[in-house]
């Protein structure tokens, strides 16, 4: 009985089977499905290249809504550990960060712009330099209680401060921090970041706008139309999603990137060289080498907005041939002409300028000669506050 009904259900599917590959309706049936599914996703690719929503779509976010918004931009090496990921949409960066909760009536807002140090490589969200300053800007003698926001990125450059910038004046800042060092000026290094390269529709109205004479302009990305196709954008569009699900660890930890237990140490020995960038011996450097004018642009795009201009604090080497160069960064007859030219154009736009390039010991760098550790962070805080709140009594008096 057994055998006799396994080979009866036997032949039962033998004769679907045959019944379903003879039957030409399902065929045709089966094919129209396929035709019509092919269509309707060709169709969703191309509209969705037409309207090339990344943008919109990086607006859309859990933070400052359900999640906490983040106290730094976006950038993360190892997300999985960090809880942090880099990616190239501004929108998506600025919406998952503290600074779009909507400004408090009585808010006094600023924001800080550079490169990783300001960022705070290696250092938890308190010790950076915008933690420091909310820490002790409510027990100092402002007048007003201001509220820093973090806007710094990791990577040197002054056309990605401005990209920056540019995108922070719709938050509505009432003052603007923007320390600077000499590894930011360099022509050939304003298109280089890739997160300028991939944001050529942000930065080139920046360039004809204020006719910036940068290097490079062949290094945007030329998607072609299948790269902006659902397809081709699946890659974004998954971190999109990734920055969302890692909102909720970031949200429960507070941890936003990985610090390791010792960080390596910046070097303090350096070989008989005073190379920097394209030069392989001193020179005279003029503006033209150097990128003042997209530091021009960014006071321009400020406006009314007062900026604090800061030559930030560099490691100063004691040790072998620190004759020859101030760090592994800088030769020192680079540094000394560029701390020069610097100081000349701020006396000579009237900009508010502090140079702190040597207010910080050596021993309170990091793996860097522009990476504060968190007390060397303190020092350099301190100063800012400071420079503050003499620049505020200042005003009132007069």
């Amino acid at each position: 009985m057994r055998s006799g009904g396994a080979g009866e259900r036997g032949r039962n599917l033998r004769s679907f089977a045959l019944y379903f590959l003879m039957d030409d309706f399902n065929w045709k049936q089966l094919g129209r499905i396929g035709v019509k599914t092919a269509v309707f996703l060709l169709l969703l690719n191309l509209i969705f290249a037409l309207l090339a929503p990344m943008e919109t779509l990086g607006r859309l976010s859990l933070y400052n809504l359900i999640l906490t918004g983040r106290e730094r931009l976006p950038y993360g090496e190892v997300p999985a550990d960090s809880y942090n990921l880099s990616l190239y949409n501004v929108p998506a960066m600025f919406a998952s960060h503290a600074i779009s909760q909507p400004k408090a009536a009585d808010e006094f807002r600023v924001i800080i712009i550079g490169d990783s140090g300001t960022w705070g490589w290696f250092l938890e969200n308190e010790d950076t330099l915008a933690g420091q300053l909310n820490g002790m800007s409510a027990d100092s003698t402002l007048s007003i209680t201001p509220h820093f926001y973090n806007l710094g990125y990791p990577v040197m450059s002054l056309a990605k401060d401005l990209m920056i910038l540019d995108t922070a004046m719709a938050h509505e800042p009432d003052l603007i921090i923007w320390p600077v060092t000499l590894e930011s000026f360099p022509r050939e290094k304003q298109l280089f970041p890739p997160i300028v390269q991939e944001n050529e529709g942000r930065i080139r109205p920046l360039i004809n706008k204020y006719n910036l004479n940068v290097e490079g302009e062949n290094s945007f990305t030329s998607p072609s139309f299948f790269d902006q196709t659902i397809i081709g954008q699946r890659r974004d569009l998954a971190d999109l999603m990734r920055l969302q699900q890692y909102g909720f660890s970031w949200a429960a930890t507070g941890i936003d990137q990985t610090i390791p237990i010792a960080p390596p140490l910046r070097k303090s020995d350096f070989n008989e060289d005073v190379s920097w960038q394209t030069f392989d011996e001193p020179v005279t450097l003029t503006r033209d080498e150097l990128a003042f004018d997209v530091l021009e642009a960014g006071f321009a795009i400020a406006g009314d907005v007062p900026i604090l201009l800061i030559n930030e604090p560099i490691f100063i080497s004691e040790g072998e041939n620190s004759h020859l160069r101030y760090n592994a960064f800088y030769p020192r007859w680079a540094y000394d002409q560029y701390r020069e030219l610097l100081g000349e154009t701020a006396v000579s736009h009237n900009w508010h300028y502090l140079d702190a390039w040597d207010a910080v010991d050596g021993e309170l760098f990091g793996d860097t000669a522009v990476h504060l550790t968190p007390n060397g962070m303190q020092i350099f805080a301190e100063i800012v506050l400071d420079e503050l709140q003499e620049k505020r009594q200042s005003t009132e008096n007069n």
